[in-house]
């Protein structure tokens, strides 16, 4: 694994750990600033501004921690993309977690100062269908 790998991977890291905390100034460091994001049933999230006004619009309303099991990342010179497979557990305040699981696959450029960042992202994370009674499916992404 190269040093490139290792900075994306690290990158990963910090954004589910920053996710967590709720320390959207560390997230926003993570993505270039018109970076776009991607996801089932919602138009686009466009730029850093874009996905602060909607990430202080949740403010206080959920509490969201999961794991990125990174599947897959690829280097081509200042471009690289990482797919990662998802699982989370959204919990709204006052309420009980919404499991998720889904790929996601982001595009990442290498800034002048040698920092990767988030371009684009397609994150298809959905609900977990619960099991029906008597069945042994435990549907999913």
């Amino acid at each position: 694994m190269n040093e490139d790998e290792h900075a994306i991977r690290a990158l990963v890291a910090t954004w589910m750990e920053a996710s967590a905390r709720g320390d959207l100034p560390r997230v926003l460091e993570l993505m270039a600033e018109d970076a776009v994001f991607l996801g089932p049933g919602r138009p686009p999230m466009r730029g850093r501004d874009g996905f602060a006004v909607a990430s202080r619009a949740m403010e206080g309303e959920r509490e969201v921690t999961g794991t990125a099991e990174i599947q897959e990342v690829r280097v081509f010179g200042d471009w690289a993309y990482c797919w990662n497979q998802l699982t989370l557990a959204v919990r709204p305040v006052g309420g009980a977690a919404i499991q998720m699981r889904g790929p996601a696959l982001s595009v990442l450029h290498r800034e002048p100062d040698g920092r990767w960042v988030i371009f684009r992202d397609a994150n298809m994370v959905t609900p977990i269908e619960a099991p029906t009674p008597g069945s042994s499916r435990q549907g999913g992404a």
